[in-house]
């Protein structure tokens, strides 16, 4: 019967802290605004309200948010201020998303 609460005690307190570890580096938010602002790169494409050019601009940028956060996660955490720059660069590439959308330019149609 000990070993049994022993091994049952091990998992919990196991289990515990590796919950707590990946809290500190989670950001559900973060990696939602990318695979929206993904799809919204992907639709403008389609639609011809984007250049390949300026969508290869767009997922650079998203790149570079991926990159930053992977950088900001490296040591186990992610920060009040991190999140808070992630979120601010995710909202400069959301705007730049629309502006390119949105300024009449449209790319090549196929003959």
């Amino acid at each position: 019967m000990n070993k049994l609460l022993i091994s049952i005690m091990a998992v919990a307190v196991s289990s515990t802290f590796a919950t707590a570890t990946m809290a500190g580096t989670r950001d559900p938010n973060v990696n939602k605004h990318q695979h929206h602002q993904d799809r919204r790169i992907a639709q403008g494409v389609k639609s011809g309200e984007l250049t390949r050019a300026e969508a290869k601009d767009l997922r650079g940028d998203q790149k570079g948010i991926r990159q930053e956060e992977r950088a900001f996660k490296s040591d186990g955490t992610l920060t009040k201020d991190e999140r808070q720059e992630l979120h601010q660069d995710q909202h400069a590439a959301s705007k730049e998303i629309y502006q390119e959308k949105h300024d009449e330019q449209e790319r090549p149609r196929a003959n």
